[in-house]
């Protein structure tokens, strides 16, 4: 839930709510407004798991950058709709592995940019971007990406919680096959979305957030849907899940009481 598509703009409305804005006041983060509290408050009606899902989908990212980082010496991340900076970001996971890791967030969000330069001033193997990340062209060529990353060495490109904010129009599997086809053999993709087997929520939840966030929203999707844009490439045990259940630490994480929609996703490499 950490990126809405929009055209980039140094402007931020304050009357919309933000996707990223609303996944950060669930992670318990601070850089948020009224109108994005008030749509949290208001999806946890109709969906009560989704504060619990948000936590899930971000432990989720942090194992995944670091069981990448130890068990396959992956240095080089692109992070696809990175949302706002919050404890245990993806460099500071990966670095933690090996300092020289390098990390390369893309966000369209204007707070987001001004957060994560002034989060990494001081680290200079990490950059933040403003970008669509819908425009592989343009985030692969961007000054700072090719400052940090080499493609002709492995990179796992993320795209956690974001590919629902995707209309199908734009075509998400599309832009998954863009990434994977510009990376080389033995990269990954760390890819997740929202997704429910029941036609009635996924229709409301879409719904209520494409008029919250005024259009910048994809759909609610589901299991198989997700799946096939991992087509071509060897998804890695225990294969596609919910994500809490994906490598957990431990069983002391928060559960989801409710099963209504769920984080679903795992990782794919590249052959």
């Amino acid at each position: 839930m950490s990126q809405e598509i929009q055209p980039r703009s140094g402007v931020v409305d304050v009357s919309i709510a933000s996707v990223a804005r609303m996944y950060d006041y669930y992670l318990g983060g601070k850089d948020n407004y009224a109108v994005d509290r008030e749509a949290c408050e208001e999806l946890s009606k109709a969906a009560p798991s989704t504060q619990v899902l948000a936590i899930n989908n971000r432990r989720f990212l942090q194992r995944a950058v670091r069981w990448l980082a130890r068990e396959h010496g992956i240095r080089q991340f692109i992070d696809h709709g990175s949302g706002l900076p919050t404890q245990d970001n993806v460099h500071q996971v990966a670095q933690q592995v090996d300092p020289e890791s390098r990390v390369v967030y893309v966000d369209n969000d204007p707070i987001v940019l001004a957060h994560g330069r002034a989060l990494l001033e001081e680290n200079a193997n990490t950059a933040v971007i403003q970008a669509d990340m819908r425009d592989t062209e343009g985030i692969f060529t961007s000054p700072e990406v090719e400052r940090l990353i080499d493609f002709d060495e492995p990179v796992a490109a993320l795209f956690v919680s974001v590919l629902h904010c995707i209309p199908d129009s734009d075509d998400p599997a599309a832009l998954i096959r863009r990434v994977a086809d510009r990376l080389a053999p033995g990269s990954f993709l760390v890819v997740c979305q929202l997704v429910s087997e029941d036609a009635a929520t996924r229709d409301f939840v879409t719904e209520f957030m494409r008029v919250s966030t005024h259009g910048q929203w994809g759909r609610v999707r589901q299991e198989h849907e997700l799946a096939s844009y991992l087509d071509g490439l060897e998804i890695l045990e225990p294969g596609l899940v919910e994500v809490s259940t994906w490598m957990p630490d431990s069983d002391l994480g928060p559960k989801q009481l409710s099963m209504e929609w769920i984080e679903f996703g795992g990782i794919a490499r590249k052959p």
